[in-house]
């Protein structure tokens, strides 16, 4: 079972940048899709942004599309969420998620946590206006 390590969360004020990244305890890393979600005080966990085992193919949210970018290094087993931009409604835990099954996701499916079978703990990103 992979452990994954969020880490890059913090305070930053409206408009700044930060880079998350999760470290992947395994190897099989290089194989599955991966996943960002958040979660805001008292909200459902919503979909940021995956991206598959090679990298070729990057599905975003509506909301975060053009500030934020998902990028992976299978050297090191580690993701990356890059984001620009920060607004204060980006406040959340972000959560990095894994999927094990090869099966290529479709549609919404991206977007659903259930498609994803591994999770981190969480780091907490603040947006202060």
């Amino acid at each position: 079972q992979v452990q994954l390590v969020e880490s890059g969360g913090g305070l930053v004020q409206a408009e700044d940048s930060l880079r998350l990244s999760c470290a992947a305890s395994e190897r099989t890393f290089g194989s599955y899709t991966m996943g960002w979600f958040r979660q805001a005080p008292g909200k459902e966990r919503d979909f940021v942004a995956a991206i598959t085992w090679s990298g070729a193919t990057t599905v975003a949210a509506p909301s975060v599309k053009g500030r934020f970018t998902i990028s992976r290094d299978n050297a090191k087993n580690t993701l990356y969420l890059q984001m620009n931009s920060l607004q204060p409604e980006d406040t959340a835990v972000y959560y990095c998620a894994a999927r094990s099954s090869s099966a290529p996701l479709y549609g919404t499916s991206w977007y659903k946590a259930h498609s994803y079978d591994y999770w981190g703990q969480g780091t907490q990103v603040t947006v202060s206006s």
